[in-house]
């Protein structure tokens, strides 16, 4: 009726900004037949209630309608629902256009009540039956409909979230040919913050207006209200976009200007029947079973599709420490070059093996308490080999082997000293004698294994840590097969960009660090150290003067920090290391970026 009432009061001199007084006092004037007319001015224009209309002529109403020709002209308001059950059946005799809106008005109540019990019932069954019954819910909507279904516009009837209605319709989708889903986006504005605010408490400038007193003051001119009241436009215009009413495309623009409306987009689905379209949905078989082939039952059964960008299930077995997957990648290189594992069971190992069998003396400040650990019970061990034991107790205190030895008094009791062993080249030693004593052959051996240091704990060291070493025993080796074996080691690790550095260490001469350049830190680091193991070491073990053995070593922590992006070697070993580190850690390929 917002047509009709336009239409009849065009010509109405008529200020909104009148008072309410004003409004009921000029309706109680009037005469019954003007008195209507008002009231459909006022209820109109000035958006009052309706109990504000004191009378309802149906003759002055019938005349108002007369001017419409088609009752699908009007723009049916929420005030013709109020006004139909004012009128009586004994109001439409000899009313035809009255009868005409009451007809209209009556067809649309019952489609909107039919609609509605529609959407409740459909809302019931989604509240009874939760999501599962969704998918179902959907396919008797789609074939009682000519029009594909909406998911954002099904989801709004439903009163439910979108993504739920989304997720049925994926479900229908595994199904072959049972829906055809098509991609639809829609662009809407929503209220920003301040826009929200707005719409609830009003703009700005309206409360300004509202702490203007009425009379204002003499010395403040600025403080007099030019007018009694105003109409809050900007509030009212936020209002009908949030409710989805009409707002001309300018009032759009500037209130996305003024930031307060913001243009956001809505992606959904509108879904059609497919070429098997049913509304019963059949259970796809997930496995073909031994009975299937034996009945042949499986050619008419329907099989679900393998999807095979699904992410998988996470298997509920033990998962490896990022160290072991990295010492397993190790393992791996120096298999592929030749290299024998060395047995490594040793934890506790004497002071000869772990010292003085290396040609370390005894005076040496590695062999001190603040950097190793010495074993209480037993302390001491005692079974050595005696003429082995003799020989090296001569180059020590007296030299040999072309060496003037370390001229000092040494003593079987420190030698005796059982430690925590701080190298695997304790194991080494064992090893090296161990193929003297069972004629000398070419080898090539590693190990990776723990050792321990006494040594002040933080982010970068520990107690106990992996240490991986190499060693090779060939006939006339040299410091440059050794560089070339570093080198080609180092490239199935991934790291080509090799320098090396002469340093000192008490078993071997010549000695060299091992410093590669890291791309991440931009700078060169030191990898890992290496050298040619001294003949007052491998003479007294019984080996061939043209015997060489070079040996080379690294920690096993420092690559699995880089490799895993850890910076605190507490978090990779320890007890705070976090469980779910190790269930996530990809596997190690040491040659891959």
């Amino acid at each position: 009726m917002a047509n009709t009432c336009s239409r009849s009061t065009r010509n109405v001199d008529f200020e909104p900004e009148q008072k309410m007084e004003s409004i009921k006092e000029l309706i109680n004037k009037a005469g019954e037949r003007a008195r209507w007319n008002l009231c459909q001015v006022l209820f109109r224009v000035a958006e009052l209630p309706f109990p504000w209309m004191v009378d309802s002529s149906p003759d002055a109403l019938n005349k108002l309608l007369a001017d419409f020709p088609y009752i699908q002209s009007f723009e049916v308001t929420t005030r013709d629902f109020q006004v139909h059950p004012q009128i009586l059946p004994a109001d439409l005799k000899n009313r035809p256009h009255l009868a005409r809106w009451h007809r209209n008005i009556a067809e649309l109540k019952n489609s909107l009540n039919s609609e509605s019990k529609m959407v409740a019932s459909t809302t019931e069954q989604v509240a009874q039956g939760g999501v599962e019954n969704l998918p179902q819910m959907i396919l008797e909507t789609i074939d009682k409909s000519k029009e594909p279904l909406d998911s954002l516009q099904y989801a709004a009837q439903l009163k439910i979230d979108h993504q739920r209605v989304v997720g049925a319709i994926k479900s229908l989708q595994a199904h072959e040919g049972l829906i055809e889903v098509d991609e639809v986006s829609q662009k809407r504005l929503d209220l920003t913050a301040e826009g929200k605010e707005i719409a609830e408490g009003g703009s700005h400038e309206f409360k300004l207006f509202e702490h203007i007193g009425k009379d204002g003051a003499a010395q403040a001119e600025l403080n007099i209200r030019k007018k009694d009241s105003v109409v809050d436009e900007c509030c009212k215009q936020l209002n009908d976009l949030s409710l989805g009413g009409n707002v001309d495309d300018k009032i759009k623009a500037e209130l996305k200007k003024r930031k307060l409306v913001a243009e956001v987009v809505i992606k959904g689905f509108r879904v059609r029947k497919g070429s098997n379209f049913s509304v019963t949905i059949s259970k796809a078989e997930i496995d073909l079973t031994p009975d299937m082939i034996t009945t042949g039952s499986w050619k008419t059964a329907t099989f679900k599709k393998y999807n095979f960008d699904a992410m998988g299930v996470q298997p509920s077995c033990g998962h490896l420490h990022p160290l072991m997957k990295v010492r397993a990648e190790f393992r791996q290189i120096f298999f592929s070059m030749g290299f024998s594992e060395m047995q490594t069971n040793r934890y506790v190992e004497s002071s000869f093996w772990n010292f003085d069998a290396l040609f370390q003396p005894q005076q040496h400040p590695a062999r001190d308490a603040h950097d190793t650990f010495f074993v209480s019970d037993p302390a001491a061990a005692t079974q050595f080999p005696q003429d082995y034991l003799e020989r090296v107790k001569t180059v020590h205190s007296k030299g040999g082997y072309g060496s003037s030895g370390y001229n000092y008094d040494w003593k079987l009791e420190e030698a005796q000293k059982n430690v925590l062993r701080t190298h695997t080249t304790a194991v080494s030693a064992r090893q090296l004698y161990k193929l003297a004593q069972e004629g000398f052959k070419p080898a090539r051996m590693f190990s990776i294994d723990r050792v321990f240091r006494n040594e002040t704990l933080d982010a970068t060291h520990l107690a106990e840590f992996h240490q991986v070493e190499g060693v090779i025993a060939e006939r006339n080796l040299s410091l440059g097969h050794l560089i070339g074996v570093f080198t080609e080691f180092f490239k199935r690790m991934g790291i080509e960009n090799l320098r090396f550095k002469p340093t000192y260490n008490p078993y071997t001469e010549p000695s060299m660090e091992i410093f590669a350049y890291h791309n991440g830190l931009k700078k060169w680091v030191e990898i890992g150290n290496s050298g040619m193991f001294r003949p007052e070491m491998l003479l007294p073990m019984g080996l061939p003067e043209d015997v060489n053995v070079a040996g080379y070593g690294l920690s096993l922590e420092r690559p699995t920090m880089i490799r895993y992006g850890i910076n605190n070697i507490r978090d990779l070993f320890g007890p705070k290391v976090d469980l779910q580190m190790i269930y996530d850690g990809p596997i190690c390929r040491l040659d891959k970026d």
